[in-house]
């Protein structure tokens, strides 16, 4: 069995710093989950007693709270500062940018569009900075907004794919006249998702590797997918079964941007036991 990595995977800088932040302030706890990857989360709490609060009502005074790599909504940020919690903040600033992009546009009375998922944590801590602020997924949901302001600026999800993205702002710049884009999708992501695209056309298996409710692994898994019909998705080693490398010549690696090297070498291990 051969075994070819992509040439882009893993770790991006965002997540590489809030582990950094993390790992620096032990015994603190965060707003939800730092990034998707519930074993790198469980090693942060193993070894650097890193906690996670689930609820604003469980923070308690003077406690020390990170924010996650996504960041959270703008009511809960202040809520923690009512509480006069000590916060530290390891939002990704490729997050922070749409947050800001919002909040900046619908001061100056634009209706939004958000590219993305309205239940992901990144979106719902963007969507909180403006006002007449819509999320969709299809360019279809476009004739079915009703717009407070004539003027629309649009900004993406930051792990969103760039062609999907190029299919919202084209409904709406067939139907608004004015229309402000922001292309905020990271381009960790996009590079990710490119060397991916260019892998799975080239292996006969593809083993993504990564948090299976994390939205930049999910996009790996069905760019793969579309070139390569083995393509896997799996949080760790244990996960993989060895009738899926049945006469396989050559598999292929990538991992979402949560994912530690750790965890991905444990994985060519095991690959390599089969």
């Amino acid at each position: 069995m051969n075994v070819k990595l992509a040439s882009k995977y893993g770790f991006c800088f965002g997540v590489k710093r809030a582990i950094a932040i993390a790992q620096k302030h032990q015994n603190s706890s965060t707003m939800g989950e730092l990034i998707h990857n519930q074993d790198e989360i469980a090693r942060l709490k193993k070894d650097f007693s890193v906690g996670l609060y689930t609820n604003i009502s469980q923070v308690k005074p003077k406690d020390t709270v990170i924010i996650r790599t996504h960041g959270i909504p703008k009511n809960e940020l202040n809520e923690l500062k009512k509480k006069d919690a000590k916060i530290i903040n390891a939002t990704c600033p490729f997050v922070t940018a749409p947050q800001k992009i919002v909040k900046k546009m619908s001061a100056e009375k634009y209706s939004i569009v958000i590219f993305g998922d309205e239940n992901h944590p990144e979106v719902k801590g963007v969507k909180s900075y403006g006002e007449d602020v819509h999320v969709i997924l299809e360019p279809s949901e476009v004739e079915n907004i009703n717009f407070k302001y004539k003027k629309i600026a649009c900004v993406a999800q930051t792990t969103r794919k760039k062609e999907e993205y190029l299919g919202i702002i084209s409904a709406l710049i067939l139907a608004y006249k004015e229309i402000r884009v922001f292309n905020t999708i990271c381009d960790a992501t996009f590079e990710n998702q490119d060397s991916a695209r260019k892998l799975s056309k080239e292996v006969d298996i593809v083993i993504v590797i990564g948090g299976k409710n994390s939205s930049n692994t999910k996009q790996l898994h069905s760019i793969c997918k579309e070139n390569c019909k083995s393509s896997y998705l799996i949080e760790n080693a244990k996960e993989l079964q060895e009738l899926w490398f049945k006469d396989k010549k050559t598999c292929g690696i990538s991992a979402g941007a949560s994912t530690p090297d750790w965890i991905i070498e444990k994985v060519l291990e095991r690959i390599k036991d089969f």
